[in-house]
This record gives C-alpha cells, structure tokens and sequence, in this order.
C-alpha cells in the first residue's frame, strides 16, 4: 500500500484521468447526438474539463518541486502528468476541428473511434487506481493490456476511416476536415496508450 505521503501523487493522477473521462464522455455525446446549433456551449463546456485537467498537472509539478522523496522516479512522475495531460488536450483538439470546420454531419467512423476514446480513458482511470499496488499487483498489466488491445482498434479504425474518405469521392475540404478529426482521435488513443507505457516502465524498474 501507498505511504501517506506518497497518496498525493497516485491521487492526482487519478483525478487528471478524471477530467479524460469527463471530456472523452461530453465528446461521445456530442458526435451521438450531433447539432451545430449546440457546440459553441460545449466549447466552453470541454474547455473548463481541460482547464481543470492543467490545474491538476501544475499542482503536482508544485508538490514534485518541493518533495525530498518521490514513490517514483521524479522522471517517471512528469512523463505520466504529461501524458494524462495530453489526453485530456487532444480530446478537446478534436472537438476543436468539428467546431472550426464546422461539419454538417458526424461520421460513423468517428462516432466509433470516440467509443474506444472513452473506453480507453475508463480502462486507464481503473489502472490508476490500481497503480497504488503496482509492486505486487496481479491485475494492473491486464488493464495495460486492455489499453493497448484500444489503442489498435483504434489505429484499425483510424486506416479505414482515412481509406474511405480518399477513395469514397468526398469534397477535398471534407477530406481535409475529417483528416484533422480522424487524426486527432487517433493521437488520443495514443496518450493513453503512451501513459500505460508509462506505468508498464515503472514497473518494469521495481521488479
């Protein structure tokens, strides 16, 4: 078990996964139930979830200035914070890309690869709160696993998705658009699969 002291660490990262969770939810009902009229609310919406996310990074690296002692390696404690960061960052660049680009409808892949966004955001929300334990826990690699089974799915859907918007006789600025979304849901699935690289390291070094 955690000592007190180190709760802090192990309690934010879990808290940042939080505001993922939160953005990667807010994101999947906005391509379900898709209406032009409601993104600039949504806008502000996930912008308060990112900024709240920021907070939460620039807290934890305050405490890691100040700490003697770290439960991790320090090196380890700012690669996750940044990737949880990222998560959160490239969940609202996508939004970002439907908002500017002002699309007339939500495309399937895309309402697909936003699923495995929230599905791998909720799989890493339960690996850090199993991160805690990681010296002896029987469970964490499976939910890294889980993470990175994600991540390819989403990659599978990212080929597809671009496949068909180059040979499906699209406009050239809905393919520019989609290009931009399409990649920016595919560099979420990667955040997280990046973090639980993270966790697989420190594993890994305690072994």
């Amino acid at each position: 078990m955690a000592k007190k002291g180190d709760r802090y660490y192990f309690d934010n990262f879990i808290e940042c996964v939080e505001c993922s969770c939160l953005a990667a939810t807010l994101l999947g009902e906005t391509v379900k139930n898709y209406s032009g009229s409601k993104l600039t609310q949504v806008r502000e919406q996930i912008h308060e979830i990112e900024h709240e996310a920021d907070v939460k990074k620039h807290e934890l690296m305050n405490m890691l200035n100040k700490a003697f002692i770290t439960p991790i390696e320090r090196e380890d404690i700012i690669s996750l914070a940044q990737n949880l960061d990222d998560i959160t960052d490239t969940i609202e660049d996508v939004f970002l890309r439907i908002y500017i680009c002002d699309v007339d409808a939500i495309k399937d892949t895309a309402v697909a690869m936003t699923e495995l966004v929230i599905s791998a955001c909720a799989a890493l929300k339960t690996a850090m709160e199993e991160f805690p334990e990681f010296r002896k826990s029987t469970k964490l690699r499976e939910y890294l696993i889980r993470i990175n089974d994600l991540e390819e799915e989403g990659d599978n859907l990212y080929i597809e998705g671009m496949r068909e918007l180059h040979t499906g006789g699209c406009d050239p600025l809905e393919v520019i658009a989609w290009r931009d979304i399409y990649s920016y849901l595919e560099r979420c699935m990667d955040a997280c699969e990046h973090a639980a690289d993270v966790i697989e390291t420190v594993i890994m070094k305690n072994s």
